[in-house]
């Protein structure tokens, strides 16, 4: 099968342990040897989105693909291994087909070197540029970075985006509850007369606490449906900011839900419990 350039293909050039120091499985086939060199048959590696693209329900080990659009200039390469898909330039991006050749096969001037250590990464730098220097004094060793280092930097503006959000939705709870708090100690005071009636009447402690929290969550409840089917609309513009996790994800909904409506309790009870403590004598000669 020739790919054309009407198909954006990742191609990687590795070298012979590359998957298991990156821990990129090898679902199917073989990973490359030392054996793999420019007078040996012409091999690639390709990963799962590429295989199930072009051959689904099928083995693509022993395929063959060219790059080329001229029959007369294909070479052909042949398929020995079939790898997990990887996200190599960022996490919002979505999973491309990709090939990966021989380093030994089709050399590059250019390429990176990648290290695993089972101790600190950052102590074995040194180590690691000494290393490339006493095989080649004058190449240069730069941008070093542990994976870590490399992950949150590719999310570095996402993870700002979300720090930036998540301070603002932390100030708006804050106010939330002090809104709420504020209208229901005003609603206490508005109808303290009202309240000392129903005490006189014989009304208990427990249902003018019943009758404020539930006037107070009545109101949260609305809010919180209203909030819930205006985040639904929206979940489209958060999208980008999420990785591994749906924009419409239902626990996120329950547990915000949850919060929402447990401060507006506390923010309720407080007034309602003022309520309870109201003297009827003075509360029926209040104006």
């Amino acid at each position: 099968m020739a790919l054309t350039d009407r198909l954006s293909v990742g191609v990687r050039i590795v070298t012979p342990g590359y998957f298991q120091t990156m821990s990129i499985p090898l679902l199917k086939g073989r990973p490359f040897t030392e054996q793999d060199r420019d007078n040996t048959t012409s091999v690639i590696l390709v990963n799962e989105a590429l295989a199930n693209r072009f051959w689904p329900n099928q083995d693509a080990i022993g395929k063959r693909l060219a790059f080329e659009a001229d029959p007369g200039k294909q070479s052909w390469l042949e398929i020995v291994g079939i790898v997990g898909n990887v996200k190599h330039k960022a996490l919002a991006i979505d999973v491309m087909p990709e090939v990966y050749v021989a380093y030994k096969q089709d050399p590059s001037n250019f390429m990176n070197l990648v290290v695993r250590t089972d101790s600190d990464p950052v102590s074995m730098i040194p180590a690691i540029r000494n290393q490339v220097l006493s095989i080649d004094k004058d190449q240069p060793v730069s941008d070093i970075m542990t994976m870590e280092q490399r992950v949150a930097k590719s999310v570095a503006s996402s993870r700002f985006v979300m720090l930036l959000l998540g301070s603002f939705s932390v100030l708006a709870l804050g106010l939330a509850a002090v809104g709420i708090y504020g209208v229901m100690a005003y609603l206490v005071t508005q109808r303290t007369q009202e309240i000392g009636v129903r005490m006189a009447l014989g009304a208990q402690k427990r249902d003018v606490l019943k009758l404020v929290v539930g006037k107070g969550m009545a109101l949260a409840v609305i809010g919180t449906a209203i909030g819930l089917i205006a985040s639904l609309a929206l979940t489209r513009l958060m999208r980008s900011l999420l990785f591994e996790v749906t924009p419409t994800d239902w626990l996120t909904f329950v547990i915000t839900s949850v919060v929402l409506l447990t401060v507006a309790l506390l923010a309720c009870y407080i007034p309602a419990r003022r309520a309870t403590k109201v003297d009827p004598l003075i509360a029926l000669h209040y104006e």
